[in-house]
């Protein structure tokens, strides 16, 4: 899990796609962190990836270095019930406190990929697997 960390680390900002009826959605994200031996990302449970991902668990991560080289990594969504992966976000990004609380009645859902596979692709050479 750590190249995986390391290179969504690297990359910032990664995408997910996931599908809406018969429609493929892609969006940017930036939340996830490495816990539990798990790569865990975050979505908002008033969003529509969220009811998307709900609908459809299949989902692909897909991201991209300066340097030619990206990264494909896909599965099936299961979204984590303990709170604990939630307040280990807060904990790097307070500022998603202002979003996700009592008030606004918004969480922060968190969710990791089952049966996985993750590939790290150079432009010029074949994919090396990394999951």
């Amino acid at each position: 899990m750590s190249r995986l960390n390391d290179f969504l680390n690297k990359a910032g900002i990664f995408y997910l796609a996931t599908v809406d009826g018969t429609q493929p959605k892609l969006r940017p994200l930036g939340v996830h962190i490495e816990m539990d031996g798990k790569e865990l990302f975050g979505v908002g449970d008033f969003k529509d990836v969220y009811k998307q991902m709900l609908e459809n668990p299949l989902v692909e991560i897909a991201a991209a270095l300066p340097d030619g080289h990206w990264l494909r990594y896909t599965g099936k969504a299961v979204f984590e019930t303990d709170e604990k992966y939630a307040d280990a976000v807060f904990e790097g990004s307070p500022e998603l406190r202002g979003i996700y609380n009592a008030t606004t009645g918004y969480k922060l859902m968190m969710f990791h990929l089952e049966d996985a596979k993750a590939v790290i692709i150079n432009v010029a050479c074949p994919g090396e697997s990394i999951l």
